[in-house]
């Protein structure tokens, strides 16, 4: 299915950037970010495709006059607080954008339209099994998984009142080139890049499912123009690969893809109080109702992330005037 007009919040960001490019190609875009992470980083060609709105989430008013200019018959909601770290440094900026954003954005966008969320699987409760949307308990353990719960409630709430066909998409690590905070992987990279062969890290135990951007964006795009989903209506699904990998072994890989010799020291500060030990999809439930599945292996993405020469230019600044050999 096609749509007319669709609507990406935090398009200006990582997942979103991909995202827009492959709606572009199913109708009009639209792109809504605050630019907190920046200014605009489209090309001047894709930017000719597009309209772009600067846009608060956390004032009403202005999600009001944005939804009235545009008009969506799509509307897919990325744009959040999600980086754990800030979001347990700053919790009531956490639950004003990803709470109250995400209820201002229900309340304004056309009744009857889609509304896709892109929720998290921080929502589950710790499992040692792959969380199923259906059969896990939802449990979160940090800031950013209670908030992301909080706005899939209000999606359920809102959509039936409303008429909207929601989809909650719960995402899980995405990895990839044009990350915009300093997760485990160009965290490392940054480190590598600018000449450190001592690398500080937190935690190397955990084990994640791993998703390519790419593939992320497939699949928001997958749930945006699926047909899977009836007026009132709230379909829940996980966005992820259904493997893991811990981060020692990830590690691992980078060793392999970069060609370096380095040490790996364990640095207490970067420990997280809350991190819990496995987190992995079961991601049945989307292939069976969109269609998608996972294309990009997690050395492929590593590979793609080694090449790219932007990659974490924003991190790198930050090692380069303490070099570790």
């Amino acid at each position: 299915m096609t749509h007319a007009r669709m609507l990406v919040t935090g398009g200006n960001g990582y997942v979103g950037r991909q995202l827009t490019r492959r709606l572009c190609q199913s109708g009009e875009v639209g792109v809504a970010d605050n630019l907190r992470y920046g200014p605009w980083r489209f090309t001047p060609e894709e930017r000719t495709q597009l309209q772009l709105f600067r846009c608060d989430i956390r004032q009403s008013e202005e999600v009001e006059g944005l939804m009235e200019d545009f008009a969506p018959d799509v509307t897919v909601h990325l744009a959040a607080l999600h980086y754990i770290p800030e979001c347990e440094d700053h919790p009531k900026l956490a639950v004003d954008t990803n709470v109250l954003g995400t209820l201002n954005l229900l309340l304004a966008c056309p009744p009857g339209s889609r509304f896709v969320l892109a929720s998290t699987g921080a929502v589950y409760r710790p499992d040692e099994r792959p969380h199923h949307e259906e059969e896990s308990a939802v449990g979160p353990s940090d800031i950013y998984g209670f908030s992301k719960l909080h706005a899939e409630n209000y999606v359920r709430m809102i959509a039936a009142k409303r008429g909207l066909r929601a989809v909650i998409v719960r995402l899980f690590n995405v990895v990839g080139p044009g990350e915009t905070n300093p997760h485990l992987l160009p965290e490392i990279m940054a480190q590598l890049k600018s000449g450190r062969r001592v690398i500080d890290l937190g935690n190397l135990s955990p084990q994640r499912d791993y998703i390519s951007v790419e593939d992320a964006a497939r699949g928001f795009e997958a749930a945006a123009l699926g047909n899977a989903v009836e007026p009132g209506e709230t379909v829940v699904v996980n966005l992820g690969t259904s493997q893991t990998y811990s981060v020692a072994e990830v590690v691992e890989k980078l060793r392999q893809v970069s060609g370096i010799d380095f040490e790996i020291r364990q640095d207490e500060s970067r420990i997280r109080k809350v991190d819990r030990p496995v987190l992995r999809a079961d991601n049945r439930r989307i292939g069976e109702l969109f269609g998608w599945r996972p294309q990009q292996t997690l050395d492929e993405v590593l590979a793609q992330m080694w090449q790219n020469a932007d990659l974490a230019r924003w991190l790198t600044e930050r090692y380069q005037s303490k070099v570790v050999t």
